[in-house]
């Protein structure tokens, strides 16, 4: 584990627990309403995203446009033994189980798993970030590992103030292809 990474991830996340529900909502909503307006939304029928943690930026109101404009959402299951991501279709934010870290993961029984490719657009979890799309992610490398062969686009959500000048990029550190902030999609 980088010294250098881990104090920028502790660093981070107490940064964004110190913001208000209220403030966090309303930056929420502006980071929706840029990835709504963008093309690789628009593009996609098959959104991959997590269902957001109390100091990340919401993920359900995605989860739920997603429904209402007719397309799939896949969730992902953490396989902690391999450290593997494994996404399954859901159609009702009720078909979720309590997974490992807490997580909200999709209830196995009740959905089906997806292909990694037949994902049309990835919501990359992550806590601080470069311009050019490299991030310091919750510290299991299980989307690096992921997206090792993945060939469809991948945004962040985040405010701008998680955007740092630098961290040490490790060998297989995998960077999305656009950061979404409250300011506006930036293409990295």
């Amino acid at each position: 584990m980088n010294e250098e990474k881990e104090i920028a991830r502790k660093s981070m996340q107490l940064s964004l627990s110190k913001i208000d529900e209220q403030e966090r909502e309303e930056i929420s909503k502006q980071i929706q309403n840029h990835l709504f307006q963008s093309n690789v939304w628009r593009d996609a029928q098959t959104i991959g995203v997590h269902l957001s943690m109390e100091i990340e930026w919401d993920t359900r109101e995605i989860v739920k446009r997603a429904f209402e404009e007719g397309r799939n959402v896949v969730i992902p299951k953490t396989i902690p033994d391999t450290k593997e991501l494994i996404f399954y279709e859901i159609t009702d934010l009720s078909q979720t189980v309590k997974g490992p870290f807490n997580l909200e993961e999709p209830d196995t029984e009740q959905t089906k798993p997806v292909d990694k490719d037949a994902i049309d657009l990835l919501i990359v979890p992550g806590l601080a970030f470069t311009k050019n799309g490299y991030r310091i992610g919750f510290g299991g490398g299980y989307y690096d590992r992921f997206l090792t062969d993945f060939i469809h686009p991948t945004v962040s959500l985040l405010h701008s103030n998680q955007i740092i000048d630098t961290f040490p990029i490790e060998s297989y550190d995998i960077p999305v292809n656009y950061l979404v902030t409250e300011e506006g999609f930036i293409d990295c």
